[in-house]
């Protein structure tokens, strides 16, 4: 602290006190407000989310170009490999229509902190039947491999895209199994705490990021369920990779996990479909490389085949991809 701030501290001592009241009843306001919108219409809340991401488009012009650029990066990438859907193709080739993907893209990310701040009630029976998986037979290979086709072992591995607080809650309550994960934590406990509740509720073990990789090792080595998210290497730490043909870096967490315990990783992205449903991209990451490889090569090979997965994901709806907020590729800034 400085020496001035000291000063303002004796000058005023009920500073601190009424900045924490405050902070206290802002907390108090937004438990309050999200346990009121568990119970209001679904649909509603999401079109008045999406509605209030058009305004944050109109009012955040710095934040807006970088959503674009990183969008127009992406569109361009998936058309130049057929993999564009035809939203995206449009957008690659019609200012006009990126500008329409960039503003959709703000509104799915005000929708996902509606989801966040709701999310016990998308634990319902009802709720769970409109998330649906593009292949249940796949989803069956992933959770039913341990003894008598029950969930054993894996490494849910996840991006910021979509419902990204959907697919742990959708695994523990449809498919079984526990599943562990790591949760940053914010600065006022009283929030951290409601959002540990929430998470909880769903059936899921949420720790804290802090010395997560010894309580995710030993949750593998009991058969169970870990899930990271990994499209964001927060602080420019991570590992070197190409994603959608330019340098980018992806946390290694996943591809040292899998490497050290020997767990099979899998993709598991959930995307909104209109208003109320969901549906569920599964598949597995396999480095493909010959057995007797060096651990470096192993660990790359994952990498690589990791960002590829994260490609075919985000181009099924790459407005849905919260990435493109924030620096992903050194030359976009």
């Amino acid at each position: 602290m400085s020496a001035g701030a000291d000063v303002q501290a004796v000058r005023r001592p009920d500073v601190p006190r009424r900045a924490a009241q405050h902070v206290s009843l802002r907390t108090r306001l937004l438990i309050l407000g999200a346990t009121i919108l568990q119970h209001l219409p679904d649909g509603l809340l999401h079109r008045i989310a999406h509605a209030l991401g058009g305004v944050m488009y109109r009012v955040r012009p710095a934040r807006r170009r970088l959503v674009r650029a990183n969008l127009e990066r992406v569109v361009t990438w998936l058309v130049a490999h057929d993999m564009a859907n035809p939203q995206t193709r449009a957008a690659a080739g019609d200012p006009r229509a990126l500008d329409r993907l960039t503003r959709a893209a703000f509104g799915h990310y005000v929708r996902g902190y509606l989801e966040s701040a709701t999310l016990p009630r998308y634990g319902t029976p009802e709720k769970l039947k409109r998330v649906q998986a593009d292949d249940w037979s796949i989803a069956d290979r992933a959770f039913k491999s341990g003894p008598g086709g029950t969930a054993g072992r894996l490494i849910i591995v996840s991006l910021h895209f979509g419902a990204i607080e959907i697919p742990g809650l959708w695994a523990t309550k449809t498919l079984g199994g526990r599943i562990t994960a790591p949760m940053e934590t914010i600065g006022d406990p009283a929030l951290q705490a409601y959002l540990e509740r929430a998470r909880a509720g769903t059936g899921m073990n949420v720790i804290p990021t802090g010395g997560a990789a010894t309580e995710l090792r030993a949750a593998l080595e009991r058969d169970e369920i870990v899930a990271l998210v990994a499209d964001r290497a927060v602080g420019g730490v991570g590992s070197a990779v190409k994603l959608f043909g330019a340098p980018a870096r992806l946390p290694a967490g996943p591809a040292l996990l899998s490497d050290e315990t020997g767990a099979p990783a899998w993709l598991i992205v959930t995307r909104r479909v209109g208003w109320g449903d969901y549906r569920s991209r599964i598949e597995q990451i396999v480095p493909g490389l010959p057995d007797g490889a060096t651990r470096r090569d192993r660990l790359s090979a994952f990498l690589d085949a990791e960002a590829r997965a994260f490609e075919r994901a985000i181009a099924d709806a790459p407005e849905q991809w919260w990435t493109v907020f924030f620096q992903i590729w050194p030359d976009i800034r």
